[in-house]
């Protein structure tokens, strides 16, 4: 038993035999006070689902809150923040200068203010209860001031107290924390994923890649060696066959080692397909850099994205829905029955980013015209205009437009001073937008939308964009959005039609998520790793 544990121990070990229960005077006092804490925990909810009566009344309650408070490491969070100042702190006036603890007796005996500090106990150990349940089904983080533009209200404490109370009286505490614990099957592969990369770091590394050169199918040397073994460290054990004891000798005695055969490419192409890699079973530099990343990288990583998880826990169980995943470049789309659709998206370069939002779905834009957003007019378009204005809008066949949405002449414009003036592109193969919009409220101007260059689909890194999401067959998106909602349009008959700007209104809502991960279970449960292509991960980490 720890130090803590052991003081909690000694402090509720005897009960009323020695010491006096807590007044519901003194326990609706320590109630109040706590109720009255900037965090806003339900400690008075927690106290009326047990009778107004104290509920931590035995040794082995304490020690199995330390135990189940212990567990929450793997779900990323930090142990010591619940017992510390709940737990750990409040027992050291009953502590031995040894470190041993007294007995009840020696702490409270004929002591005036025994109930009362009864009282501040239990309502100190049901705090660190409460907390941990926030955490866990709540983030530990506020998301409105850790994400820029979030805009979606913290999800509501859903567990039943009366239940929480009753796991503290049969000494259960971790069937507590499951009531709270997201039940996502994604979270659940992320915590475990979380023990495996812990475990990993007990081990003895793995020598890293060299970065001599390019390693593909063919080549042989202690490269290659280097490469099965690093492969074998981050769970791919296929790639070192034999005698475990084999992996360390040299070339003579392994020859099979030094060779890059086609069951290694294999195993490359699935470590790429689990960094968001082009799976060509190549290890150029990205590859390797991956290969070569610290565990220490990965646990961290993990730690961030299960916080993200607790937070978007309401939002990623709407379904049906569309779910952009921003930094694995996807989009999926979970339809009425449940059946799945995934495509690859272009996102928001860095500086241009994809904002995390949430919303859902209201129309669609046939034949979209294009009007530049403020962003990009101010910062590449004016410029170019300051240049030379009339070539560089009839290459794009742009018009000027006033704020009444009359055209303007172009010659007329003084643009080192426009004014309040817009461009808009007409309709057609050239327009950004492609031949489709997916249209959802939101404060930043963001959409989902076709695009005239499809070939940039095709690379592995796709943070292109200037924010707004193109995504790879759009319009096979917005014939299931039709159908889904039961709209009487038909795509067909849509595209046939010339009018610009032809809005359809869905007769149903459809929810949307734009989110921002970096390591997720793929639709096999198995979790990858993406680039922080927006560096937002450092930040978040610090403040877990």
């Amino acid at each position: 038993m720890g130090l803590a544990a052991l003081a909690l121990s000694a402090a509720l070990a005897s009960g009323p035999a020695v010491a006096q229960a807590p007044s519901a005077g003194a326990l609706a006092e320590e109630t109040a006070r706590a109720e009255s804490r900037a965090d806003e925990l339900p400690v008075a909810a927690f106290y009326q689902a047990a009778q107004q009566q104290p509920t931590w009344h035995s040794a082995k309650q304490v020690e199995a809150l330390v135990r189940a408070l212990k567990t929450l490491r793997s779900d990323g969070l930090v142990p010591a923040d619940y017992l510390k100042g709940s737990l750990k702190d409040y027992p050291q006036d009953y502590l031995e200068a040894d470190g041993g603890a007294r007995p009840l007796e020696a702490a409270f005996a004929q002591s005036r203010d025994d109930a009362e500090a009864r009282a501040a106990f239990d309502v100190r150990a049901t705090r660190a209860l409460l907390l941990a349940l926030d955490h866990l089904q709540r983030g530990r983080l506020d998301p409105e001031k850790q994400v820029p533009g979030w805009e979606t209200a913290r999800a509501e404490r859903r567990y039943s107290m009366a239940r929480v109370v009753d796991a503290v009286n049969d000494a259960d505490i971790e069937q507590a924390l499951s009531l709270a614990r997201p039940e996502l099957p994604a979270y659940g592969a992320l915590r475990e994923a979380l023990k495996t990369y812990r475990a990993l770091g007990g081990q003895t590394n793995a020598p890293l890649v060299p970065s001599d050169e390019a390693l593909r199918r063919g080549n042989e040397g202690d490269a290659v060696t280097a490469l099965r073994r690093r492969l074998a460290y981050w769970g791919m054990p296929e790639v070192l066959p034999g005698d475990p004891a084999a992996y360390a000798r040299i070339d003579a005695e392994a020859p099979d080692l030094r060779r890059f055969d086609a069951e290694l490419e294999t195993a490359v192409k699935r470590f790429q397909r689990r960094h968001l890699l082009d799976e060509d079973g190549v290890v150029g530099g990205k590859t390797r850099r991956a290969l070569n990343a610290s565990v220490r990288s990965r646990v961290d990583a993990l730690r961030v994205n299960l916080e993200r998880a607790r937070w978007m826990q309401p939002v990623i169980a709407r379904e049906p829905g569309v779910w952009v995943d921003i930094a694995g470049y996807r989009m999926h789309y979970t339809r009425p029955g449940g059946a799945r659709w995934s495509s690859r998206v272009i996102v928001g370069r860095s500086g241009r980013e994809t904002p995390v939002l949430h919303s859902a779905i209201t129309h669609l834009t046939v034949n979209p015209t294009w009007t530049v957003p403020p962003t990009i007019w101010r910062e590449d378009v004016l410029p170019r205009l300051r240049r030379g204005a009339s070539g560089y809008l009839n290459r794009r066949n742009m018009q000027v437009v006033g704020p009444d949405g009359a055209r303007l002449d172009p010659a007329s414009i003084d643009w080192q001073a426009p004014g309040n003036v817009m461009l808009r592109q007409s309709a057609g193969p050239s327009n950004p937008l492609g031949r489709m919009v997916v249209r959802f409220p939101n404060s930043q101007l963001i959409y989902l939308h076709d695009t005239p260059s499809r070939g940039l689909f095709n690379r592995d890194r796709r943070a292109l964009s200037s924010g707004c999401v193109r995504v790879e067959g759009v319009r096979e998106l917005v014939r299931m959005l039709l159908e889904d909602t039961g709209s009487r349009h038909r795509l067909g008959t849509l595209l046939q039609r010339s009018q610009s700007d032809l809005n359809v209104t869905l007769p149903e809502r459809i929810p949307v998520a734009l989110v921002y991960l970096t390591a997720w279970p793929d639709e096999a449960g198995e979790v990858t790793f993406r680039p922080d292509i927006y560096r937002r991960d450092d930040a978040l980490l610090r403040a877990l």
